[in-house]
């Protein structure tokens, strides 16, 4: 392979699409209130992917670092534990990426103000620190409320907000089905690790739930990211036509179906799939909120 096609690897595009789900929803609830602005979103969706390619990267490094990944990894190939780039080809790439993240996100704070380069410096510490660091985050089974936090709440209510220099209660209420989707995402990508994580003292919410109880976990973030959507039509946060987000249903479940049934490599196409799912429902939802005005 290329230099390019590695790094193709290494940042995993099969992951960006969830990351731009926060980012399609918060815009979708700018666009019903008339705030939306085309180039502060543009830059929200660039930190967006951005950050996640970082947080790749990274994990890709300092897994292997920790002896997570070895030759009996599940997941995507690994550029450093599969020797095509070193360590320190990889950091200075997850630098770089960070970088040019923090780029896009001055010129949002030139907008918005302290707020957005406080969310930006932390939501970078924080991809660092999933699998990096004194406190690896992921190691200590936290790593689904981080992801909940900076996918979800930060990634719609963010976007909403350098747009509209405020945060409506839609966009806070909506940020948890975004939330729980690509929390799940991270679910999935644990249960298929399990054994290996284990094994290298990496102690997540499945090694610590176990099977059962991570396919548990990951049926309950995406029933609620469901159910919460008609009760928030119910009380009139959003409007009725958002229900047309519903329509990504037989999607969660081809991928409901391969989490329940399958184990170890064939649960990447579940990751892949409710990655998939997070950005169809945030389009469909912005369809409704199109089809509402």
């Amino acid at each position: 392979m290329n230099l390019f096609q590695i790094w193709w690897l290494a940042i995993r595009p099969r992951t960006l699409p969830a990351a731009a789900s926060g980012v399609v929803m918060g815009s979708a609830l700018a666009w019903a209130d008339g705030s939306f602005q085309i180039f502060p979103a543009l830059a929200a969706l660039c930190v967006a992917l951005l950050l996640q390619i970082g947080s790749n990267v990274a994990n890709d490094v300092f897994d292997f670092e920790r002896g997570a990944d070895t030759s009996e990894r599940q997941g995507p190939l690994r550029v450093t534990q599969a020797g095509l780039l070193t360590p320190a080809q990889v950091k200075r790439g997850m630098w770089i990426i960070f970088g040019l993240a923090a780029i896009c996100g001055l010129y949002l704070a030139t907008l918005r103000g302290w707020v957005i380069i406080a969310i930006g410096l932390t939501a970078i510490i924080s991809a660092i620190a999933y699998t990096g660091g004194p406190f690896p985050l992921g190691y200590y089974g936290l790593g689904d409320i981080f992801v909940f936090i900076f996918f979800g709440i930060a990634a719609v209510a963010g976007t909403y907000y350098v747009q509209a220099g405020s945060v409506s209660a839609a966009a806070w209420w909506m940020s948890a089905p975004v939330g729980l989707i690509i929390t799940a995402i991270l679910v999935v990508n644990n249960l298929r690790d399990i054994e290996n994580d284990r094994k290298a003292g990496k102690h997540t919410l499945a090694v610590r739930f176990g099977v059962r109880g991570t396919r548990i976990e990951y049926v309950s973030c995406m029933v609620s990211a469901y159910l919460l959507l008609p009760a928030l039509i119910l009380f009139n946060i959003v409007p009725a036509f958002s229900l047309l987000a519903w329509l990504s249903i037989p999607l969660a479940w081809k991928t409901l179906c391969v989490v329940f049934t399958q184990e170890g490599r064939p649960l990447n196409a579940a990751l892949a799939g409710t990655g998939q799912t997070a950005f169809v429902y945030s389009v469909l939802f912005w369809i409704g909120i199109l089809l509402s005005k």
